[in-house]
């Protein structure tokens, strides 16, 4: 049985990576025809940087995608913390329930309705531009932020309440402890949380396609315009050059959430054994009082 269950893993971990492989492979391939390879090449790198249309079109996502991780990594922070100190019980299933909607619409429900929104403000506003820069830059975080909250969301849950008490104890502020103590425990969650949601607006389309604006064009919208006439092996350099990046950032975060944690642990003893000597302190005030 041991056997069996490797070797499907080994099934479903070729199905995922081969077509990924074969898109690397023939990013060094000497000619056009993906039906061969004809010899190993950088020809194709050398015509990507030579595309002023393809680097314009990543520069546009790369901004997209930084720019809606971070606001839906900030907004999520605030949510998942908020989320988790709600007394009314009914109240914080409805916000999670709410929260995960976007994650069960289908993409082009979302972008439909989404166009619509933009549409009718704009025309209320009297705006030139129904759709911008600005409104895809909302609908990216619209659709992240729920990816975020649920990377959040249990660690918050996790975390030992006692011990932002303790710093709060210790003589900080309600805000000092959330930067100091709070923030550093859940970090894990937020760098992970921004990673998925900077990948998820990367690679993006559907929703894209309908909030897009014509001065904007992001990399998939653009490869999409190619398929119409002839997807160009340089297009297949930059997916590598892509898969690369993501690659490392991904170690990196997995290296950056060890770190995280033996420095959360470190800080939580931190605060026990100042804890520990406020209250031998308090303790022996209070036996020479009473003496």
């Amino acid at each position: 049985m041991k056997y069996i269950s490797k070797i499907y893993i080994a099934i479903v971990f070729l199905i995922l990576y081969i077509p990924i492989l074969v898109l690397m492979l023939f990013s060094f391939n000497k000619t056009s025809n993906t039906g061969a390879f004809d010899g190993f090449s950088l020809y194709w790198y050398r015509e990507l940087f030579k595309s002023p249309e393809t680097f314009t079109a990543l520069k546009n996502t790369l901004i997209l995608a930084v720019s809606a991780s971070l606001i839906a990594t900030v907004i999520g922070t605030a949510a998942s913390v908020g989320v988790v100190k709600m007394k009314n019980r009914f109240l914080r299933s409805l916000v999670n329930s709410v929260t995960n909607i976007p994650m069960m619409n289908p993409e082009i429900v979302t972008g439909i309705s989404m166009m619509l929104l933009f549409v009718a403000i704009g025309t209320f506003v009297g705006a030139q531009d129904k759709l911008s820069f600005w409104t895809l830059l909302i609908s990216h975080v619209t659709f992240c932020l729920p990816y975020v909250i649920l990377s959040i969301l249990p660690r918050v849950k996790a975390m030992d309440k006692s011990i932002p008490e303790a710093a709060m104890d210790l003589g900080c502020t309600p805000i000092q402890s959330f930067f100091k103590v709070e923030l550093p425990m859940i970090m894990p969650g937020i760098v992970t949380g921004m990673i998925m949601a900077f990948t998820l607006s990367l690679d993006d389309f559907v929703i894209s396609y309908f909030t897009n604006g014509n001065d904007f064009q992001t990399l998939p919208l653009l490869i999409y315009s190619m398929t119409k006439k002839e997807v160009k092996p340089d297009i297949y350099a930059l997916s590598t050059l892509m898969i690369i990046a993501i690659t490392i950032l991904l170690i990196l975060s997995n290296f950056s959430g060890s770190k995280d944690e033996v420095d959360r642990k470190r800080h939580e003893r931190m605060i026990a054994k100042a804890q520990k000597k406020q209250n031998a302190a308090q303790i022996g005030n209070t036996g020479k009082e009473n003496g």
